[in-house]
C-alpha cells in the first residue's frame, strides 16, 4: 500500500487562517469527487470557521476521562475504520489527553499516513520544535506543545497562510479570533506589532529554506547542472591575504541591489595543511562577513579553481567576487591564474566580477619560515656530525680499511649528513654534503689527493651523491620543523581549547585565567590594565605575581635567553603602565594586558592576544553580573514599593472607608439609629478594624522576614494543639475545614506562635479558593525524621510554571480582584517556615486543585503521648 501524502498549512501565529484555508481545500476537493472527511477540526467558537464545516462529513470523536474531566481526541481507529482518501487533522502538535492511542497527534497521524491516508494539517511557526528557543525569546512564552522539525519536512506540501500584523491585530479586535473579554489581553502581550512581525519573518524564513531543498532535490533528481538564478548567491573567493575585506564589503553591496541576496565567503584550503594563509586574517574576514549577515566556508582542494567553480555550483550561485591576482608579471609564465580560470571555466550562467584593491601586482611574497627551534645543543651537535663526523670517517676508511668500495664511501658519507639534518637541521646538512663531497674527491676518487676526477663514472656518483644528500637533508629537515611546528600548534589548540571551554562555561575567575597566562609564558607577573579615556591614568583591574618572583612556566615553545628573575625571592615589579612592562598587548583602546619577566618571541603573541581578550570579556562579564546583581535588587525594591503603594492605596484604604462611613453615620445627629442598625454598624467597624490589623500584620511580619529579624523559640509542641487552634479566624472552621491528625504523629520542634500564623495563612488561602461545599482538608503524616503537614483544596488549581510565584510578596494568582489582601499570605508563611528550619511547597491536588506541603522538624526522641482523642475531627 503506498503511504499517504501530507499536505501542512504554516502559519506565523493564531488567527491567520490556516483552518478556514484547510477547509476551503476540503470543500474544493469535495466537489471535485474526493473522498474527504474531518478527522479533527476545532472551530473555538469562531463563526466563519464554524460554517465551513457544514456540508464536510465528521467523524465522531473518542471521549476520554481525565481527573474527572470529559475530553474529546481524533479516534484513530475510527479513521482507519473509514478509510478515507483525505483526512482533515487540525493542530498537529496537539498532545493528546492520556490514555489516548499515541502520546502527540503528530503520531496519530503518522499511522493515518501509514495506512495510505492522505492528510491536511495545521502548524504555527512557533510550534516547530528547533525554533523553540527563539520564539521563547521574541514573545516571551515557552511553547509546551511542539512537534519535530522533520515531520513538517517531509510533507509532500507546505502552503504558507500569511497575514500581515495590522491586518491579524484587526481581526482580533473585531472578534474574529478570540472572546471579547480576552481580546485587550491579547493585543497588549503575545499580539504586539513587533511579536507577530518577528514570527511572520521567521515563517517566510523557514519556508524559504524548504524551498530551497525542494528546488535542490529537483535539480539533483533532474541531474540539472546549471546554476538557476532563483535569488542572487554571490560566492566570495578569499585568499587570506588582505584584499579579503574589499571583496567581502564588494560583495555585499552587490546583494543589497537585489532583495533577498546572500553572500557566501570561501577559503580554499590545500589538502596538506601547509597553506600559507594568515589564521589571523582569515579570522578577521570571517567576522565581518558574519557582521554583514554572510556565512564563511572553507573548503579543501588542491586546485583553487576547480574547487571553488564546484563550491559556487553546489550552493546555485548566480555571481562570484574574486579579487585581481598579487602575483608578479613574470610570475604568469606559469599560469593565467585563478582569477582568469574561473572566468574562462565558469560558463553562462555564473558571472564572474575581478574586483581591484590595492594589493594587485605587488606579489604574494614568500611565506615566513618558522625554525624548527631545536635548541643550542642540538645546533652544536648537527655541527659536529656534519662537519667533524666527516673528518674522523675520513681518517677512519684511510688507516682502517681504505678499500670498502667508492659507493659504500658514498653510503657512509650520506649517513653523516642525514645524522646532521635529524640534529641541527639543514644547515648542518647542507655543509656536510658539500663538504663529504670534498673529501670524497680528495681522498677516494682517483686520483686521490687531487681536486681532479679521472673516470667520468666517478663524476656522475659524486653528482647523484650530493643531489641524494641534499634532497634527504630537505626531507628531514622539512619533517622535523613541521613535527617542531605541529608540536607548537598543538599547544596552542590545548591554549585556545582551554579558552573556549573557560567561556562555554561561564567561567568568570580573573585572577585564575591571569595566574594561567603567568604559569604559560613564565613571566614574574601579569596584570590587566584600564583607564576611562585616553587621557586618564592606567588602573590595575586585576593582577597576580609569581611566588619567588621569577618566572617558572613554559610557553607553547622554546624560546631562547633566560628569564630574568633569579632563582631567589626578590622585590616585585609593579607595572602601572603599559608602556613599562616587558610585554604589552593591547585589547581596545582603553585596556591592556601587562606581562613582565622577559620579553617574548612575537610567535606568542597570537595566543597571547587571545588570553588578553578573554581576560577582558573576564572582566566585562564580572562586571555586568554585579550591575545585573544591583539591577535585580533596585527592581524588587521598586516592585515592592510599587506592590506596597498599591496596597495601601487600595486594600489599606477599603477597610478605612467602610470604618470612616460607619463612625460617620454614628456621629450623625440627621438620624435616628435604632438599637439593631447601631449594632450593625458597630460590627462593621469592628470587622473593617480586624481586617486593618490583618493587613497590618502581614506587613509587618514581611517586613521582619526582609529585615531578617524573625526569631524563632523553638519547642517541643503537638500539632494536633496548634492547629485546631489557628482556625479561629475562619469562617465557620466546623463547616469549611476537615481535620485529620493521627494520634500518633510525633511532636515537632517549632515555635507555636509562628506555626499557627503560618497555619492560619495556608487555611484561609485555601478556603478562599475553595468552591462552595468543598471544605478544605488538613492531614498530617511522619516520614523519617519529618512531619509533613497538607492543606488540601478543590480550587482551581495553580500552574506548574506558577507555583513559585505564589509565594512571592504581593502576588495575587490569576484575576483574583483587589480587595482580597495585600498578597502577602503565602509569602509570610512561606519565610515563617523557612525561619523556624521547615519548606513550604505547592502540589497539585490529583482530581484538581492545590495542595499546600508543610514540611516541619520531628523532635528528636520524643514520640507524640497517647491521648483519647479522635483521629479525625472537625475545625
Amino acid at each position: 500500500m503506498a503511504r499517504g501524502r501530507l499536505r501542512i498549512y504554516l502559519g506565523a501565529a493564531p488567527g491567520v487562517g490556516k483552518t478556514y484555508a484547510m477547509l476551503s481545500e476540503a470543500h474544493r476537493r469535495t466537489e471535485r469527487g474526493t473522498d474527504c472527511v474531518v478527522a479533527f477540526v476545532e472551530h473555538h467558537n469562531r463563526p466563519r470557521t464554524e460554517v465551513m464545516l457544514q456540508g464536510l462529513e465528521e467523524i465522531p470523536r473518542r471521549e476520554l476521562e481525565y481527573r474527572g474531566t470529559v475530553f474529546t481526541e481524533m479516534d484513530v481507529d475510527a479513521v482507519l475504520a473509514r478509510h478515507p482518501q483525505v483526512a482533515l487533522v487540525d493542530e498537529l502538535p496537539h498532545t493528546n489527553i492520556p490514555g489516548s492511542r499515541n502520546t502527540k497527534r503528530w503520531q496519530d497521524v503518522e499511522e493515518l499516513l501509514a495506512a495510505g491516508i492522505d492528510v491536511i494539517s495545521t502548524v504555527n511557526i512557533q510550534h516547530l520544535e528547533s525554533l523553540g528557543d527563539v520564539v521563547e525569546s521574541i514573545t516571551g512564552i515557552r511553547q509546551q506543545e511542539t512537534v519535530p522539525d522533520e515531520v513538517v519536512r517531509r510533507a509532500a506540501q507546505i502552503e504558507l497562510v500569511d497575514m500581515s500584523p495590522p491586518a491579524l491585530r484587526r481581526r482580533m479586535a473585531h472578534g474574529n479570533i478570540y472572546r471579547p473579554d480576552k481580546v485587550d489581553a491579547a493585543l497588549s502581550n503575545y499580539f504586539r506589532p513587533g511579536n507577530l512581525t518577528a514570527l511572520r519573518e521567521l515563517a517566510l524564513l523557514w519556508v524559504a529554506d524548504r524551498v530551497d531543498e525542494y528546488l535542490n532535490e529537483y535539480r539533483s533528481a533532474h541531474h540539472v547542472s546549471r546554476i538557476w538564478g532563483s535569488r542572487e548567491r554571490i560566492v566570495v573567493g578569499l585568499t587570506g591575504g588582505p584584499e579579503g575585506r574589499t571583496l567581502i564589503r564588494r560583495a555585499v553591496r552587490l546583494a543589497e541591489k537585489g532583495a533577498g541576496g546572500e553572500v557566501l565567503a570561501v577559503h580554499i584550503a590545500k589538502s596538506d595543511g601547509l597553506a600559507s594563509a594568515s589564521p589571523k586574517e582569515l579570522a578577521v574576514q570571517r567576522a565581518l562577513v558574519e557582521d554583514l549577515g554572510g556565512t564563511f566556508h572553507q573548503v579543501v582542494g588542491d586546485d583553487v579553481s576547480s574547487a571553488l567553480l564546484e563550491f559556487a555550483r553546489g550552493v546555485n550561485a548566480t555571481q562570484t567576487v574574486l579579487g585581481v591576482s598579487r602575483r608578479n608579471g613574470w610570475r604568469y609564465v606559469f599560469g593565467p591564474g585563478v582569477g582568469a580560470t574561473v572566468a574562462r571555466d565558469s560558463g553562462r550562467d555564473l558571472d564572474v566580477h575581478l574586483v581591484t584593491h590595492d594589493e594587485a601586482g605587488k606579489g604574494r611574497g614568500l611565506p615566513a619560515v618558522r625554525g624548527a627551534r631545536l635548541g643550542r645543543s642540538r645546533t652544536i651537535w648537527g655541527w659536529l656530525a656534519g662537519i667533524g663526523g666527516p673528518v674522523l670517517l675520513t681518517l677512519l676508511l684511510t688507516h682502517v680499511d681504505p678499500q670498502l668500495g667508492l659507493a659504500n664511501d658514498m653510503l657512509l658519507f650520506l649517513t653523516l649528513t642525514v645524522a646532521a639534518a635529524l640534529l641541527g637541521g639543514l644547515p648542518p646538512a647542507l655543509a656536510s654534503a658539500a663538504f663529504g663531497s670534498l673529501l670524497l674527491n680528495w681522498y677516494f676518487t682517483p686520483p686521490v689527493h687531487r681536486l681532479t676526477i679521472a673516470d667520468p663514472e666517478n663524476i656522475l656518483a659524486l653528482i647523484i651523491f650530493v643531489a641524494v644528500a641534499v634532497s634527504v637533508a630537505s626531507v628531514v629537515d622539512l619533517a622535523a620543523r613541521r613535527t617542531q611546528q605541529a608540536a607548537r600548534l598543538r599547544a596552542e589548540s590545548e591554549i585556545l581549547s582551554f579558552l573556549a571551554g573557560s567561556v562555554l562555561r561561564g567561567e568568570t575567575s580573573l585572577d585564575a585565567l591571569l595566574e594561567r597566562v603567568r604559569e604559560t609564558f613564565g613571566m614574574e607577573s601579569v596584570a590587566l590594565l584600564e583607564r576611562e579615556s585616553d587621557l586618564s591614568p592606567w588602573t590595575c583591574a586585576g593582577s597576580v605575581h609569581s611566588e619567588s618572583g621569577a618566572g617558572s612556566g613554559s610557553s607553547t615553545g622554546s624560546r631562547g635567553g633566560a628569564g630574568s628573575g633569579s632563582g631567589g625571592a626578590g622585590p616585585r615589579r609593579v607595572v602601572g603602565r603599559p608602556e613599562d612592562a616587558d610585554v604589552d598587548v593591547p585589547v581596545g583602546d582603553h585596556m591592556a594586558l601587562a606581562l613582565s619577566g622577559r620579553v617574548l618571541p612575537a610567535s606568542d603573541r597570537r595566543v597571547l592576544a587571545a588570553f588578553a581578550a578573554q581576560a577582558a570579556v573576564v572582566l566585562d562579564r564580572r562586571r555586568l553580573q554585579h550591575e545585573a546583581s544591583r539591577a535585580k535588587e533596585l527592581a524588587e525594591g521598586n516592585r515592592i514599593r510599587t506592590a506596597l503603594l498599591a496596597a495601601v492605596s487600595h486594600d489599606l484604604r477599603t477597610p478605612l472607608s467602610g470604618i470612616k462611613a460607619a463612625v460617620s453615620s454614628l456621629r450623625s445627629d440627621d438620624v435616628e439609629w435604632s438599637a439593631e442598625d447601631r449594632a450593625e454598624l458597630l460590627a462593621a467597624i469592628e470587622g473593617g478594624t480586624d481586617r486593618l490589623g490583618h493587613l497590618v500584620d502581614n506587613l509587618l511580619d514581611m517586613s521582619r522576614i526582609q529585615t531578617g529579624t524573625v526569631t524563632p523559640l523553638i519547642r517541643e509542641i503537638d500539632l494536633d494543639e496548634v492547629v485546631p487552634a489557628a482556625l479561629g479566624g475562619i469562617p465557620a472552621p466546623e463547616v469549611n475545614v476537615v481535620l485529620e491528625i493521627p494520634e500518633t504523629l510525633p511532636m515537632v520542634a517549632t515555635d507555636k506562635g509562628l506555626l499557627e500564623r503560618v497555619v492560619a495563612n495556608i487555611v484561609e488561602n485555601a478556603v478562599h479558593h475553595s468552591p462552595a461545599g468543598e471544605p478544605v482538608r488538613v492531614s498530617a503524616s511522619a516520614l523519617a525524621d519529618r512531619v509533613h503537614l497538607r492543606v488540601v483544596d478543590r480550587g482551581p488549581g495553580v500552574p506548574d510554571e506558577a507555583k513559585n510565584r505564589v509565594f512571592a510578596p504581593f502576588q495575587r494568582h490569576g484575576d483574583a480582584p483587589r480587595g482580597n489582601g495585600v498578597g502577602l499570605g503565602l509569602a509570610v508563611a512561606r519565610g515563617f517556615a523557612e525561619a523556624m528550619g521547615g519548606t513550604l511547597e505547592a502540589e497539585d491536588t490529583p482530581g484538581g486543585g492545590l495542595t499546600m506541603v508543610l514540611t516541619l522538624p520531628a523532635a528528636p526522641g520524643r514520640p507524640a503521648p497517647c491521648r483519647d482523642l479522635p483521629a479525625t475531627t472537625a475545625g
